[in-house]
């Protein structure tokens, strides 16, 4: 009998807080880590005579988001209610959107660990308000059952809360996890979130089903919640399609349910039974009008979209010539990223060039922030025209990779054009080879023991001495020039 074959079916839900000074529909402060509950008014609550007004910038993002993601925006959209009750929503309905989205389809582009392309279609991407935040004690573990009480947060109630539904196209949890940190990123480099899965401003959901390869039927699908990382993401759903075959493989059946991620032992856990669709009596909200969206307004909003990721990635790829591990360092910070293709843009087409400031950023500047203790921000005294010049010296040979250093230090805590520093201090490697020459047989003179350690066969002894002719020229001399020179001398007698 020949074992049936199974391929997943994953699709993504994403919950993303925005970053506005305000909540969705009032004017109480959207900031995270507030003492409790202190960051409510009526609106919040749904006081009687409260009435919400929409946040404009809120909007915009959605609809920034929509346009980097190459989606269609409508000129028409508008909020509804969406009935439930659960102890941390105060209102007992959620303002969301139901069937007129601010953004419908839209496409994520990701690249995998190895650069490799993949993609992922979006259903759509909508605006709501936030629920508050339950915490439940006495269980041990942090879930209701077993409790003891349950203590609840509204100050996280009504802050705006934008989720992105993916269409079910990825077919394994690597792809999930690209396709996630893709969209973090591109939500980052906007400046719409600061998408912090740890503080709860990037939230995910996973579906995930198997159908037999080939298939175009969809298999019964769990929702698999509770998870914090990206590390998280990819291990519950690479744990929940192996449960799910071997489900299959023992002649079981899938149940449709809500599944829970224990982190600690690598497992999923059902939560709750999903066989029955819930009814959440969606209406239009009485109290907000419809949204209109001028074609202006939004090529205005287009116009001012910025560096996006995958346009990145690409950039620093062919035009720069870097590796997808590089590649990868960068992108994870929008500022580094900014850099670096600024100062590949001082020489346009010089791939040799891109490559030695991008070895420069990713090495020894980054080093120095370390050791500082400092992030870089692109605002420090290396300016791109710096990070330049010190490739050039470099990569020409006009100054030492010691100097190099030395001097990428000096100008990071100073300031000042390293090529006016080298002229004006006579910092220039020194490449002549009569006044090398010069200096190695000083070294060879003053050093007879190395000399003769090397010619009875200690290959190492010739580091020594190159060491020596680099300390008596301070640094300058062509290390590969005094080598040279060096061993075709020890060659005569």
């Amino acid at each position: 009998m020949v074992e049936q074959t199974y391929e997943a079916v994953i699709g993504i839900e994403c919950h993303v807080e925005l970053r506005t000074i305000s909540k969705m529909f009032c004017g109480c402060r959207n900031e995270f880590g507030g003492e409790p509950n202190t960051q409510l008014c009526p609106v919040c609550l749904a006081l009687p005579g409260a009435l919400p007004v929409p946040n404009r910038v809120a909007v915009e993002h959605v609809v920034r988001a929509g346009l980097a993601l190459d989606a269609a925006i409508p000129t028409f959209s508008k909020f509804d209610r969406k009935n439930y009750f659960y102890p941390d929503m105060p209102k007992d309905y959620q303002i969301s959107q139901f069937d007129m989205p601010l953004v419908g389809g839209g496409v994520v582009r990701f690249r995998r660990e190895d650069g490799s392309e993949g993609s992922c279609r979006l259903t759509r991407i909508h605006l709501e308000e936030d629920t508050g935040k339950s915490t439940h004690m006495g269980s041990g573990d942090g879930r209701i059952a077993g409790s003891t009480h349950s203590l609840v947060d509204f100050n996280r109630a009504g802050v705006p809360l934008m989720e992105v539904v993916g269409e079910p196209e990825l077919r394994s949890a690597e792809d999930a996890v690209a396709f996630l940190e893709y969209l973090r990123l591109t939500f980052l480099y906007l400046g719409i979130s600061d998408v912090k899965m740890e503080e709860g401003s990037l939230r995910c959901d996973a579906n995930v089903s198997i159908r037999p390869v080939g298939s175009t039927e969809f298999g019964t699908k769990t929702e698999i919640k509770n998870m914090n990382s990206f590390r998280s993401v990819g291990r519950a759903i690479q744990s929940e399609i192996e449960r799910q075959r071997s489900v299959l493989a023992g002649g079981g059946r899938v149940v449709q349910e809500t599944r829970g991620w224990d982190e600690a032992n690598g497992i999923t856990h059902s939560m709750r039974s999903k066989e029955l669709a819930h009814d959440y009596r969606y209406f239009p909200d009485p109290d907000l009008v419809p949204l209109t969206l001028e074609p202006a307004w939004v090529d205005d909003l287009r116009a001012k979209t910025g560096l996006i990721p995958i346009a990145a990635y690409e950039r620093l790829e062919h035009a720069c010539g870097l590796a997808p591990a590089q590649i990868r360092q960068l992108l994870g910070d929008p500022a580094l990223t900014r850099f670096m293709l600024q100062t590949a843009d001082l020489r346009p087409g010089d791939v040799a060039f891109a490559q030695a400031a991008a070895n420069w950023l990713l090495g020894d500047v980054l080093r120095i922030f370390n050791e500082r203790g400092a992030a870089f921000d692109g605002q420090s005294t290396l300016t791109v025209q710096a990070l330049g010049e010190c490739a050039e010296l470099a990569m020409g040979g006009a100054i030492t990779s010691k100097t190099a250093k030395e001097l990428l230090e000096r100008v990071m805590a100073e300031g000042g054009s390293p090529k006016e520093i080298v002229a004006r201090e006579g910092l220039a490697q020194l490449s002549d080879p009569s006044a090398v020459a010069e200096i190695v047989e000083r070294v060879m003179a003053a050093n007879a023991k190395s000399v003769a350690d090397f010619q009875a066969g200690k290959e190492n002894a010739i580091k020594a001495l190159v060491g020596q002719v680099m300390k008596v020229s301070k640094g300058k001399a062509n290390p590969q020039l005094a080598e040279s020179l060096l061993r075709e001398r020890l060659k005569q007698p």
